[in-house]
């Protein structure tokens, strides 16, 4: 993932026939819009180029600059593509001030995803020429089978011996084709069940509907049989050390959408509130040891980023009397390091079709703000700072219990 040099940039700028470039003279009017859409054309590649595109802010359609201020927060604004959710899988993309026959331009470099198809706002953008244009259902078959020859990602692998039957037809057309697919390309209805299934990823392809892994986390009838370290380990220990009794115990398990709820629910439950009530005043003040918004952020981290692959350990969430440990049976991915682990900015996916399924059933709203969140939510509730113990095959976060 090399940058672009400025010579390829220039050139690219100067091409007006080229499919692997969008020209915005400014930030304004629907250029957010439309370079959204360029973006998710850019990571689908269907042309299959295999090299980048570039959004190019503060350039002329005849590819002259404009002489535009690319000021830091129209930096922060365009590298908010990436994480604010709506383009999904998230795509892979850098955002840098060039500066090109000598004026600023605000640069979009967008890299072609690895498991298309891409969406933006549960629509397919490919690039058509010069032009963008919604992906008929051939290109969507074009797009699963380069998905097919790029996979990386263990998510997207099928479960070989698993059928068909094994996903719920009436889950996915009922609950979850209605988030992940925009209404008007959902009444269009011209795509077979099968075909739906493999735009999802859910299956291997139309003509091999092999369950992949995320299909079976998603819309398994029964998940834990062909991925059988797909639950969470749920202990409270009355105590502070390991050994001490355990005063509740349970395997939560089932799809994404289920484990999660469960947890929720087990979360809320053994969340103790204190309730005191000031000398001689009507005001009632309620506490809470943790806040449930860094625990559901932390939880569903773990859940997202865990190795499905090689290991049978599930996700535990320990709660002792002072502290919650949250393992994840998975290290650091990709650009993620034990260095920079937790830091503002460095996220990577090893399961980007899982995170695509969390964004679509509301369990995420931005990609890459689960930690600083949950830290936000623990200074404010007067919690000490989250820890984080980093290894090559596991991470454990503690949540210590507030004053």
């Amino acid at each position: 993932m090399n940058p672009l040099s400025d010579q390829e940039l220039a050139t690219l700028l100067e091409d007006l026939e080229s499919d692997r470039v969008e020209r915005k003279k400014a930030w304004a009017g629907d250029a957010a819009e439309k370079s959204r859409q360029a973006v998710c054309a850019f990571a689908n590649d269907l042309p299959n180029h295999c090299r980048p595109g570039v959004v190019f802010i503060g350039a002329n359609d005849d590819g002259s600059v404009a002489g535009i201020d690319v000021t830091d927060q129209l930096l922060l604004t365009l590298s908010d593509i990436k994480t604010d959710g709506k383009t999904v899988p998230p795509p892979t993309l850098t955002v840098e001030r060039r500066v090109l026959k000598g004026a600023p331009v605000a640069i979009v470099t967008v890299w072609p995803a690895d498991s298309p198809p891409v969406r933006y706002e549960g629509r397919i953008w490919i690039r058509i020429g010069p032009r963008r244009g919604l992906a008929s259902a051939q290109d969507e078959r074009i797009l699963n089978e380069k998905r097919r020859y790029h996979d990386r990602a263990f998510d997207t692998h099928p479960i070989q011996g698993c059928p068909l039957s094994e996903l719920n037809r009436m889950m996915f057309e009922n609950e979850y084709l209605p988030q992940a697919v925009a209404v008007d390309v959902l009444a269009a209805n011209a795509r077979s069940y099968e075909e739906r299934l493999a735009s999802m990823g859910m299956i291997a392809s139309v003509d091999d509907p092999t369950p992949t892994v995320t299909g079976v986390l998603t819309l398994g009838k029964t998940p834990r049989s062909w991925v059988p370290c797909a639950y969470v380990q749920f202990l409270r220990i009355r105590g502070m050390e390991w050994g001490d009794p355990v005063a509740d115990e349970q395997e939560l398990d089932g799809t994404l959408d289920l484990v999660l709820r469960r947890l929720d629910d087990k979360i809320k439950a053994t969340l103790a509130v204190s309730v005191d009530f000031t000398s001689g005043s009507t005001t009632e003040f309620r506490s809470s040891p943790y806040p449930l918004s860094a625990l559901q952020q932390l939880t569903r981290n773990a859940v997202m980023h865990r190795s499905y692959e090689g290991t049978n350990a599930p996700v535990r969430v320990y709660w002792f009397d002072d502290r919650i440990e949250i393992t994840n049976p998975g290290g650091p991915y990709g650009t993620v390091t034990p260095e920079n682990f937790g830091r503002p900015g460095a996220s990577d996916y090893r399961n980007p079709s899982v995170a695509t399924v969390l964004k679509t059933m509301g369990f995420v709203q931005r990609f890459g703000f689960g930690i600083a969140e949950a830290r936000r939510s623990l200074a404010a509730n007067g919690n000490p700072p989250l820890e984080f113990q980093v290894e090559p095959t596991v991470v454990l976060a503690t949540v210590r219990k507030g004053q």
